[in-house]
């Protein structure tokens, strides 16, 4: 499932995608000495105003040569990440790449890379990949619409693979990146890259930007995303930064909205089974309570139309 799943009506509605593969323009911020984000130039003031960005991404270069972290939704975006890869690291070649998950914004651009580029992906990621790739092509159109280079994608999986609960770690020589699958985050197959020296970690997907944003349980296992997240935030030394799925860089604390909502859900929806309430008045009754959490531009399609139905699922058959 996709990071659009719920975007369908809201697509229907705007008669467009929420943002444009054959319009996005990709930028660099320096993080650290050889380690860089990538972003959707407008990710900023999008995120300000709670709205979804292109995919976010980034960079980090060693002695031997550099990795890259997420290729993007298609050929042009990706070409943007290469071209800014080549002038950051003064044409040093891409070692490896990173897909921190199965979405194709994250992957689809692995085709276009040199084949001397190592893939890296969750092993899950892979499996979907290599079961779903025509469906998916089918949905992401759907989605992004087209002619937006999707339709020419082919499958390039991973030739590193992160095994379930996992990490590997790589040399770039002078610079050491971790790749760590700390728990079910939003897929199953849910990448997370840590750069200790940095002090940086891209979250794809799980993180989706910064708050109003809210997780997205687009497979369910609230109970395992929270627990996953708060894993996440100790692990985290308190200066860490933090590089999210589809948004501009926000800190340690900032994760803090992420779990207190994922909190206020669980026990919000336990609550409504404990009465007694059946999905439908659940939706309302935890909708209302939760005002709060307002400002995502997507609150009422993710918090009332997935998240609070998917958690009434999982904890109303713990309940049982």
């Amino acid at each position: 499932m996709y990071i659009l799943f719920i975007f369908l009506i809201f697509l229907e509605a705007q008669q467009e995608p929420v943002w444009d593969g054959n319009k996005v323009e990709m930028i660099s911020e320096k993080l650290a000495s050889d380690v860089y984000a990538f972003y959707d130039k407008n990710a900023n003031e999008l995120n300000a105003k709670g709205g979804a960005a292109a995919t976010s991404g980034g960079l980090i270069v060693g002695e031997r040569g550099s990795l890259l972290i997420e290729t993007l939704l298609n050929k042009r975006l990706n070409t943007q990440v290469q071209e800014l890869s080549q002038k950051l690291s003064n044409n040093k070649p891409i070692l490896f790449a990173v897909n921190t998950s199965s979405h194709g914004d994250h992957w689809y651009g692995n085709m276009y890379l040199p084949a001397t580029t190592l893939i890296i992906q969750h092993i899950h990621a892979k499996q979907y990949i290599d079961e779903h790739l025509d469906h998916d092509k089918q949905f992401m159109i759907q989605n992004f619409g087209t002619g937006r280079g999707i339709e020419e994608i082919k499958a390039r999986t991973g030739d590193i693979l992160v095994e379930k609960g996992s990490k590997i770690r790589i040399d770039l020589g002078g610079k050491l990146v971790e790749i760590i699958d700390f728990g079910f985050a939003q897929t199953g197959g849910d990448l997370f890259v840590w750069e200790p020296q940095s002090k940086v970690l891209w979250t794809g997907n799980p993180i989706v930007s910064p708050k109003p944003a809210l997780p997205w349980l687009l497979d369910g296992h609230l109970i395992e995303t929270l627990e996953t997240i708060k894993k996440v935030y100790q692990f985290l030394p308190s200066d860490a930064r933090i590089i999210p799925g589809h948004g501009v860089m926000i800190k340690r604390e900032d994760l803090q909205w992420h779990i207190d909502y994922l909190t206020a859900v669980q026990n919000n929806v336990q609550k409504a089974i404990n009465q007694g309430l059946n999905q439908e008045q659940t939706i309302k009754n935890v909708t209302d309570s939760m005002q709060n959490f307002r400002g995502y531009v997507l609150f009422d399609w993710i918090h009332s139309g997935l998240n609070v139905p998917k958690a009434f699922e999982e904890l109303k058959s713990n309940h049982i």
